[in-house]
């Protein structure tokens, strides 16, 4: 099965995240949008594994302090445009734990450099020439309290994530 491992939004987040999305629609940009269901931060991609049990395992050996994200503004990545996630130490030296846990125990998972962020729209088309990062900026604070592991599937209306394990902080 296909994993990776995740931030899931609240309530509140999620609705900052909607509200940038519509932002970008009445601007007239279009693509690919995600759906309300389907944002989260990208922690760790796996990819096809068949041992999520060991990975929660893992995932629960690494310590997980709360801390808090916020989200501010947005910005594009070649056809992308991204919630822009302000630099969180706490969360980038959590990530670099995780990641060299999974790789102690002989779990592969895409070593691409984490950057924090959210993805609200993919194949942007119409983005370019609108300013994204101003100071009229959505923005919005949350507690990370836990990360999920979640598995991701091909559905009839695009993909489908769902939490087959959780990690709460302490």
């Amino acid at each position: 099965m296909r994993l990776f491992i995740a931030i899931n939004f609240d309530t509140n987040m999620t609705d900052a995240l909607i509200e940038m999305q519509d932002d970008l629609m009445r601007c007239g940009v279009k693509g690919n949008f995600t759906r309300e269901e389907n944002l989260h931060m990208t922690l760790v991609f796996i990819g096809e594994s068949d041992e999520p049990e060991k990975i929660e395992e893992i995932m629960k050996d690494v310590p997980l302090r709360s801390f808090t994200i916020h989200v501010s503004g947005m910005r594009r990545f070649k056809d992308m445009v991204f919630a822009n996630v302000e630099d969180n130490p706490d969360l980038d030296n959590y990530v670099k734990r995780l990641r060299r846990a999974l790789s102690d125990n002989d779990i592969d998972f895409d070593k691409k450099k984490f950057v924090s962020h959210i993805t609200l729209v993919r194949r942007a088309l119409g983005a370019k020439d609108i300013q994204l990062l101003s100071d009229e900026n959505i923005s919005e604070k949350m507690r990370v309290n836990g990360i999920s592991l979640m598995k991701s599937e091909r559905g009839k209306h695009g993909m489908i994530y769902t939490e087959i394990g959780y990690v709460r902080a302490f």
